[in-house]
């Protein structure tokens, strides 16, 4: 049933409220609701927001942000991780009524005897609110009572002046006299640390990170966790504070991969870390050519001493000779003829990875993920990169989810689901921490912009948290492949400007951009099936632009949020404008998207947005060049691919 004060439309709000709205610890978080009621009586509303341990934590009284419209806002900070709630209540004004009433008929000439009984009433009505506020105030609304009676004065502005006083609408603004209270709520919101919103991405494969050829037959041997952590000093100088980690359990041998996904492996073909699980053992386990267990926590200790987090791969799926597959032959999907089916995703085949079915015995299944999720805990790792949870089923990660939050709040999901919309969405409601995204395949300005405005406002950016990675080991965009070094800049100022979150696959600063054939965005000679050594030191390597980037995004707190996203004006299809401000802290970047050639625009910036007047002169530093420019609404820009096709500028008053 409607409450007596009608509140509508509250958010963030995901689901009705099955599932709670997201922030992280230090964010502000902004709760709007629509208050209105019959006829012309004032109401107000505010927010009561709860701290995980159930106490009030604040009381916010709502603003109207759209008159006209009834719609309502109120902001409060969450400092703790946890399961917070909220709620809005709707009351009814009588003061406000009163006030406004009482102020419209003195202007119209209503003299003291016309406005006896109106008169009486709100001094009645501020007898009662005196009740309700700090003593300090009473005596200030005592006096404007008294005026209010006060026989002698005998015109109406005089009786009525204390009450319609600001000093008097001060007090009873911060402290109403409330009728008809309604409550709409409470609704959760569920609140993480600041890496679930804010942190940059390095992919690397241990197993490339040290190899080298045999000295007797020339054969690649393996890198091991000790070699890989050599690598780490580098990862952490460019400014990346999460290392992510594909498998690193042992590989089938059954229908092991050959290079380039061929079904024909020679005797020294690693295979791929996603075939998990042979006679060494499974998902916990460590594949035997990475080294062991210590040296894992070896690699792990040396991360966090840099700064970093290790990030691990969770792929629930199986090689053929995976434990198992020997123990629990009924976790799997048998085909007519009694063989277990392999994963097909037509055209494609994966022969080396059999599916888990989890429809054959949810509970052991379950039982036995939570256990490996808890073992990898235990030595350190706190993210977990889940590669496709879009094939299992729902309820089992929402059950999963909520599981580890209990006892481990700190532990946080990145969803790697490019599918369908309804299905992203639903992973990152029901607790997912960040997703991949459509980032790689938006290249227009137009597409770029449509989609940043779907993630970067509610109701998505309520639940979803993107996670911007330019490249990954299955995805070499066309646009990287054909745009040569300007267009992985480019996308790197794209992805780190826009995203709170965003990641690189290593070679990305090698400009490595090489498909398996054309038309595919495989890499040829893809580090999923063999050893790819790299030579890190090159001059021309992206490395120092990379690390540029990270330190903006370090500096400036403005790039750690997404919900401030708001898109300039450029008369250019291929130039686009975008900034992010928080408090004081503005950021305005302009990029060329086109890395063929030299574009030209003319920018109009919305100066409010950015906290200045449409004829205020602004400081831009731009943080890649040095350049220094005065710019006011409408700046010109030209922007050279091959010289720097984007300007990163911190704003200052000018």
């Amino acid at each position: 049933m409607i409450g007596r004060i009608p509140v509508a439309n509250v958010a963030p709000v995901v689901a009705c409220g099955r599932w709670p709205a997201k922030a992280v610890q230090g964010e502000t978080v902004s709760v709007f609701a629509t208050v209105f009621r019959e006829g012309h009586d004032a109401v107000g509303a505010n927010v009561i927001a709860r701290a995980p341990a159930g106490n009030v934590a604040a009381s916010v009284p709502m603003r109207l942000i759209a008159p006209g419209t009834d719609r309502y806002q109120a902001d409060f900070a969450v400092d703790r991780r946890g399961r917070w709630s909220f709620s809005v209540e709707g009351w009814g004004d009588p003061v406000r009524s009163w006030r406004h009433a009482a102020r419209a008929k003195a202007e119209a000439g209503q003299g003291v005897d016309e406005m006896a009984v109106d008169i009486e009433d709100g001094a009645r009505l501020l007898e009662r609110a005196a009740a309700g506020v700090p003593a300090r105030h009473r005596r200030a609304l005592g006096h404007a009572v008294d005026t209010l009676r006060d026989e002698t004065l005998t015109q109406v502005s005089d009786r009525l002046a204390p009450a319609l006083s600001p000093n008097v609408v001060d007090i009873l603004t911060a402290h109403p006299l409330r009728e008809h209270v309604t409550v709409e709520g409470p609704y959760d919101l569920w609140v993480d640390r600041q890496r679930a919103l804010f942190g940059s991405w390095y992919e690397l494969f241990p197993r490339s990170e040290g190899a080298h050829p045999d000295p007797h037959t020339g054969a690649l041997v393996s890198g091991t966790f000790r070699t890989a952590a050599e690598r780490l000093p580098a990862v952490a100088g460019m400014g990346f504070d999460v290392v992510y980690l594909p498998p690193i359990h042992p590989i089938g041998e059954i229908n092991r991969k050959g290079p380039n996904n061929t079904l024909a492996p020679g005797p020294d073909d690693p295979g791929s870390p996603w075939a998990i699980g042979s006679r060494h053992g499974g998902h916990d386990a460590i594949h035997p050519d990475l080294g062991s267990l210590e040296d894992f926590d070896a690699f792990v200790a040396r991360a966090r001493d840099l700064g970093m987090e290790v990030a691990i791969d969770l792929a629930l799926q199986c090689a053929p000779d995976h434990p198992w597959a020997a123990a629990h032959p009924e976790w799997f999907t048998l085909k007519s003829d009694g063989s277990i089916a392999y994963a097909e995703n037509p055209p494609k085949k994966y022969q080396d990875i059999y599916p888990v079915n989890f429809d054959k015995d949810p509970e052991g299944i379950y039982t036995e993920v939570l256990r490996v999720i808890r073992h990898w805990m235990d030595h350190g790792v706190r993210i977990f990169r889940v590669d496709n949870p879009h094939t299992k089923p729902l309820p089992f990660w929402e059950r999963l989810i909520d599981e580890v939050r209990k006892t481990d709040p700190d532990v946080l999901w990145l969803a790697e689901a490019f599918t369908r919309p309804p299905m992203m969405h639903t992973l990152a409601q029901i607790g997912f921490t960040q997703s991949y995204t459509y980032f790689t395949w938006r290249n227009e300005k137009w597409e770029l912009e449509e989609y940043l405005r779907e993630l970067s406002t509610s109701p998505t950016a309520d639940y979803m948290r993107p996670n911007f990675f330019v490249n990954t080991p299955d995805i070499l965009h066309a646009y990287l492949q054909h745009g040569g070094p300007p267009a992985f800049k480019v996308r790197a100022v794209l992805a780190s400007m826009l995203a709170p979150a965003w990641g690189v696959y290593a070679g990305y600063e090698l400009y490595e951009n090489q498909p398996v054939r054309q038309g595919s965005e495989e890499y040829l000679d893809s580090e999923k099936y063999q050893l790819r050594p790299r030579e890190w030191n090159r001059p021309d390597s992206l490395a120092p632009y990379l690390t540029i980037l990270n330190r903006v995004r370090r500096e400036h707190p403005a790039l750690q949020r997404l919900r401030n996203l708001h898109l300039h004006h450029a008369d250019n299809p291929n130039v686009m404008a975008f900034s992010k401000t928080t408090g004081s802290d503005i950021v305005v970047v302009v990029v060329n998207l086109d890395p063929h050639a030299t574009q030209e625009a003319s920018l109009q910036l919305d100066m409010p947005t950015l906290g200045f007047g449409w004829r205020d002169v602004m400081e831009a530093h731009d943080e890649v060049t040095g350049q220094t420019f005065w710019w006011g609404e409408r700046p010109y820009v030209r922007l050279d691919p091959d010289f720097e096709p984007a300007h990163i500028l911190t704003i200052r008053r000018g």
